[in-house]
This record gives C-alpha cells, sequence and structure tokens, in this order.
C-alpha cells in the first residue's frame, strides 16, 4: 500500500467517529499545569541545509537526536515532555492531490508519523507549529487558511499532542474567528491536542476572555532573543499589561512569555538564573530552546532545579505579578501551595536586579523589605528556603520583619515562603 492509500485509509478512519467528538470549545482537559519541552526555533532557527550543517538542520535527525538526550539527560524525569517542532519542517505546496500537508521529503524521508512513533515510544509528546493565515511566518510552508478541517484531522493522523499555531500572512482573516475555528476542528478529531496560539500577539486590544475560552496558552510578547535585553523587554511587557493577563491566566490557560533560552551563547549565568525565576513566577510554560547535547552542567542543573520546578507547576495556577519597581531593582510575588491549616497562602518571590543600579551598574544590589508590604500576613509567619539552594533553611519570617538580600546585576535571588500552621 502507498504512502497516499495509508494517509486517505487514516483520514476516513478518523472521519468515521467525527460525530462522536464534535466538541464545542476548548476544554479538552489539557495543560492543567504550564506545559513543559523543548523547541529548535531560537537556537536552529530555519537551518535547511542539511549537507552543510548537518547537526543543526531542521531535519529528522535533529528531533531524534533532541528525544533521546531529553530522557537520556534526565529533563524528562523531571517535567520536560513535550517535543515541539518549529516552522521550516514543511514543503513549500501541499499534495497535489489530496491537498494534505507534507513534510520535507529530504529531511524527513521517513515522515511525521515515523518520528512521531520514534517521540512516543520514548515517553514523551508530539508537538508541532502551524500558522492560521496562508503561509507560515518564516514563508516556508502552506498555512492553514482554507483547510483547517483537513489539517487538523492529518495533525490527529500524525498523534500530534500539542499544535503550536503561529499568525502571520492574515489578510482578511478575522483572528477572533478563524483561532476558535481551527480549535473546534482540533476537538472534532477525537484527539487530545495542547492549542497553543498566537492570536493575542497579532492584536492591538486582545480579547483575552475570548482567547482563554479557546486556547490553552497564548503568546503576548516578541520572540524572545538569546539576549538579557530581550528577556528584561518581555518581563516589562507582562509587567505593563499584569493587571489584564493574570485574571485571565490559571489551569488549562496561560500567558506564555516564549522559549527559555538558557544554555546557548549569550545569557550569563546569573541572567539564566533571572529568566527561570521570573518564568516560574508567571505560570509560564517551560520550553527549552537550546542544544541539549552542548548545554553546561551548571545551566542543566538549572533546568533541572526541581523546587523551581515545583513552583512553576503549582497546581493552584495563579501566576504572579511584579509588586514593587524602584530604578534597577524589583519584586516580583506568586501565590503558591501548601496553605496552612487558616488557609494562608504560601508564596514564591523574587528580587531581581536589573543592573543599571547607579552609582555602580555593575554591583550588587542589597535591598530590604518588610514582608507585610508584599502582601505575607500571615501572624504566625513563614519559613524561608533559597529556590537556588534548596537545602538552606533561612529561617522563620514574621509578617512584621525585615527581610534582606543581596542580588548580582543583571540577577536574581528567589526564596519560598511557606506559610506557618497553627499547632
Amino acid at each position: 500500500m502507498s504512502r497516499e492509500d495509508c494517509y486517505s485509509m487514516r483520514l476516513a478512519l478518523v472521519a468515521r467517529f467525527l460525530w462522536l467528538c464534535s466538541v464545542v470549545g476548548l476544554e479538552n482537559g489539557l495543560a492543567r499545569t504550564p506545559p513543559m519541552g523543548w523547541m529548535p526555533f531560537e537556537r536552529f532557527r530555519c537551518v535547511t541545509d542539511c549537507v552543510k550543517f548537518p547537526r543543526d538542520c531542521i531535519s529528522e535527525s535533529l528531533f531524534m537526536r533532541t528525544a533521546d538526550l531529553l530522557v537520556s539527560e534526565g529533563y524528562s524525569a523531571v517535567g520536560y515532555e513535550y517535543l515541539i517542532i518549529d516552522d521550516c519542517w514543511m514543503e513549500r505546496q501541499r499534495h497535489e492531490i489530496t491537498k494534505e500537508l507534507m513534510p520535507d521529503r529530504e529531511r524527513f524521508p521517513r515522515g511525521l508519523y515515523f518520528l512521531s512513533d520514534y517521540i512516543h515510544n520514548k515517553g514523551l509528546k508530539f508537538g508541532l507549529y502551524h500558522d492560521i493565515g496562508e503561509r507560515t511566518c518564516m514563508h516556508f510552508g502552506p498555512g492553514a487558511k482554507g483547510y483547517y478541517a483537513l489539517d487538523a484531522k492529518t495533525f490527529a493522523i500524525w498523534n500530534v499532542d500539542y499544535v503550536k499555531l503561529d499568525g502571520c500572512f492574515i489578510k482578511n482573516i478575522n483572528l477572533d474567528i478563524a483561532y476558535p475555528a481551527f480549535g473546534r476542528e482540533l476537538n472534532k478529531t477525537g484527539r487530545p491536542m495542547v492549542y497553543s496560539c498566537s492570536w493575542p500577539y497579532y492584536q492591538k486590544h486582545p480579547n483575552y476572555e475570548l482567547i482563554k475560552k479557546h486556547c490553552n496558552l497564548w503568546r503576548f510578547a516578541d520572540d524572545i532573543r538569546d539576549s538579557f535585553d530581550s528577556v528584561g523587554k518581555t518581563m516589562y511587557n507582562y509587567y505593563k499589561q499584569q493587571n489584564n493577563l493574570t485574571k485571565h491566566a490559571g489551569p488549562g490557560h496561560w500567558n506564555d512569555p516564549d522559549m527559555l533560552v538558557l544554555g546557548n551563547y549569550r545569557l550569563s549565568y546569573d541572567a539564566s538564573r533571572l529568566q527561570l525565576a521570573i518564568w516560574a513566577i508567571l505560570a509560564a510554560p517551560l520550553i527549552m530552546t537550546n542544544d541539549l547535547q552542548t548545554v553546561r552542567p551548571e545551566i542543566k542543573t538549572l533546568l533541572q532545579n526541581r523546587a523551581i520546578i515545583e513552583v512553576d507547576q503549582d497546581p493552584l495556577g495563579i501566576p504572579g505579578r511584579c509588586v514593587y519597581i524602584a530604578g534597577s531593582f524589583q519584586i516580583w510575588v506568586r501565590p503558591v501551595m501548601p496553605f496552612n491549616n487558616m488557609g494562608a497562602h504560601s508564596y514564591a518571590v523574587a528580587f531581581v536586579n536589573i543592573g543599571n543600579y547607579e552609582p555602580c551598574p555593575l554591583c550588587p544590589q542589597t535591598h530590604e523589605v518588610v514582608l507585610e508590604r508584599l502582601g505575607l500576613k500571615n501572624d504566625l509567619g513563614y519559613k524561608v528556603i533559597d529556590l537556588f539552594d534548596s537545602i538552606e533553611d533561612l529561617g522563620l519570617f514574621k509578617p512584621k520583619d525585615t527581610f534582606i538580600t543581596r542580588i548580582n546585576p543583571s540577577g536574581v535571588t528567589f526564596f519560598k515562603f511557606t506559610a506557618v500552621d497553627m499547632y
């Protein structure tokens, strides 16, 4: 049987079950905590010349190698489960007869059904990029316009677990109609697929009440770059919108500030700590973009820090916010589990030094704050640990106590304040 015949047969089988799966709206039961995984785009971009650049090209080989490393290097064991192919995986045109999307024949010679099986057999989940418009953002392949149902069925055939839907080339497309429509087609397939939308990024005044009804996560900021400036701009973008963003995020629906750039070329160790801590405060998806074969040991330790991952994955799903800014100094706070037996929250608190402090921008900065000014008001106090060194117990602090910390430039200190029980 030919590949075309196989695809046609699978499409027919999916169609037989559509009447059982006519789900309206998003509620797919997925992403109850922020998704964690790996995506190639910031690190590998759109390299397609596998002759000149065999290690870096977007290919079957890259994703099989990364699947192996996610498991062998311990990333999957701490929660990084989605391996997501970004742009540049497609043939430039749809199939002449069936109009199905096709992976590049040279770079994915065994097709995406094979690659999906390989990833699933490693105990991982498979994600795939697409675009709501006429073409993908890198001009590489056809977009979903006019083919929502067909493309959703194709993804189901390939056993896709996560769909990233970008928003380029959208002339004459109403995104408030298009994104929900594509999500409904995903639901109709009967296959659970996390739905990651770039919807609000492409609008001046996004309707987050509508967006959260149809997407598991949504991009709200520019593409992340491998630099401290880029991380800082994303943080500021969130801060400007945080009153709106925080009230719409929660289990099943997350604000997405884009990928973790730890482990590449330009982010210092302190800046790497900063990005990881703030993404955990935001309840952001933790999607790495790096070469797992060359990540330095100290960065690998950061990425696999179970205490910080626990904050990011906190089951309450309450996103944090920036509660204080003065010059180069910021404080970010997030309510987390556990509650004490009087119903008081615990908190994760990040103290940030952006690094432009005068008169010494490159010096560490000491800051002190009375805890009740941050909203930490449990009269019984809080046990405090350093989340970058979770074996270090800093003792008991009451709401009126002053907490003192010293932060490196372009760096962060990060603590968990666990509410003490009444005995």
